[in-house]
Formats: C-alpha cells, sequence, structure tokens
C-alpha cells in the first residue's frame, strides 16, 4: 500500500512540473466543460476532462495490473 501511495504522489509531482506542457495539449478547454463567468463570480467544472483523464487512468492501471 505504502509504495502505491509514493507511486502517486510522484505521479503528482511530475504531473505538476510538467503542467505548462500539459496545458498546451487543451485539456481544460474540451468542448463539454463547464465554464460560467458573471460580473465577480467564475465557475469552472471540467466534465469532458474529467472523462477523459479518468479513461486514461482505467486504461493504464488495466494494463499494470496484467
Amino acid at each position: 500500500m505504502s509504495r502505491w501511495l509514493i507511486i502517486i504522489g510522484l505521479i503528482l509531482v511530475a504531473a505538476g512540473l510538467l503542467w505548462p506542457w500539459l496545458s498546451k495539449l487543451g485539456l481544460g478547454r474540451l468542448p463539454g466543460d463547464i465554464h460560467i463567468e458573471k460580473e465577480g463570480f467564475s465557475f469552472y467544472f471540467p466534465i469532458t476532462t474529467s472523462i477523459i483523464v479518468s479513461l486514461v487512468l482505467t486504461v493504464l492501471l488495466w494494463i499494470f495490473r496484467r
């Protein structure tokens, strides 16, 4: 269990360090992501981005468990 936590932590650190390059891929600005801006209020919910990230992680974990 502790090994998995360390691996997940390292992946999160790597994603944080690579974020300037990852943001150029368009994640977070896909069609289907909800973004509402009004005066003094901003709401953002990345539905499509969350689904894509979830699918990719599911496939990767499925591959690594085999």
